[in-house]
């Protein structure tokens, strides 16, 4: 019962953070120079007249705020100026398969790698190897998957031509592992200091010593004692990392050119495509305030702690 109290909570908490999104992000969009309409081509003012009056656009402002949200509240986000064939529900369910195929597989590899690495960091701290993973990891921190992805082309595909360099070719794996690992290394390399960081933490606390002194091996502590502490605060890192890499895969999606729902985003925002913009920072503000959500519930069944003071 607590659960669902906890769970409904957040959900009303959300309604405002979501409401704040939409009038910020339609009030940006409306504030830019040009329109959907602009074309090097200007079209005859009664054209243009008849096209703003048929998409609202002569309305007051307020009143095309309020019309827009009482549309998303029925889950219509109104027809694409630019895509005149598709409305902007139609272009987002068909982009958002692949970023979220795209995305779940870069935060599953950075999870592995990124805590296998952290760990054994953590258990021969202050060597060699302790140093190399945090090299490594600082590199992988510091380099944006912008740069990334152009060298891993030029390394795998040009000069060695051992993985295609772009295209989706209906989701083979060998067209998804490079725009993967472009999104996964930075966040690899996040993973990693955390796991570090909370595993050398908690591999100093009594209970791992009082286990020490009754002679428990390394093996038994680290998988009985450690690991479910240490994961913490990785866990609340996921949710947040897990939405940045499904919507932080716009300048991925266009170096490899998925039809993700990033291109969407990018050729909407050029062709001041209002309609398909807001209906994309809409959609991942939805999701981002949904991982969020489920981390902090599943931070709650991992530490009976906090769900008990929840």
């Amino acid at each position: 019962m607590n659960t669902l109290k906890f769970i409904a909570s957040r959900f009303l908490g959300a309604i405002p953070t979501l409401l704040v999104l939409i009038c910020l992000a339609f009030l940006l969009i409306k504030s830019a120079p040009g329109g959907p309409f602009d074309m090097e081509r200007s079209l005859p003012v009664e054209v243009e007249a008849n096209l703003r009056e048929a998409y609202n656009l002569d309305d007051p402002i307020h009143i095309q705020l309020l019309k827009y949200v009482g549309d998303i509240l029925q889950g219509d986000f109104g027809p694409s100026f630019q895509y005149r064939d598709f409305s902007v529900t139609e272009l987002i369910m068909a982009g958002f398969p692949v970023s979220l195929r795209l995305g779940v597989s870069a935060i599953i590899v950075a999870l592995f790698f990124g805590s296998l690495i952290g760990t054994i960091a953590a258990l021969k701290q202050n060597t060699k190897t302790d140093y190399a993973v945090m090299f490594f990891g600082m590199v992988g921190i510091s380099i944006p998957n912008f740069v990334m992805a152009p060298l891993l082309i030029l390394f795998f595909s040009i000069f060695y031509n051992l993985l295609p360099a772009g295209g989706y070719n209906n989701g083979n794996p060998q067209n998804m592992i490079l725009p993967v690992i472009s999104l996964a290394l930075p966040q690899i390399a996040y993973i990693a200091r955390l796991t570090r960081g909370s595993m050398i933490e908690v591999l100093s606390s009594n209970f791992v010593r009082t286990a020490k002194a009754q002679g428990t091996s390394m093996r038994n502590i680290v998988f009985y004692h450690v690991l479910k502490p240490t994961f913490l605060p990785i866990v609340s890192y996921l949710g947040p990392a897990t939405a940045a890499i499904i919507t932080g895969s716009v300048v991925v999606e266009q170096i490899f050119g998925l039809p993700g729902l990033g291109r969407y985003f990018v050729q909407g925002a050029l062709n001041r495509d209002y309609t398909l913009v807001m209906g994309v920072v809409v959609f991942y503000g939805c999701l981002i305030i949904s991982f969020n959500l489920l981390v902090d519930i599943l931070y709650g069944f991992i530490d009976p702690k906090i769900r008990a003071n929840r």
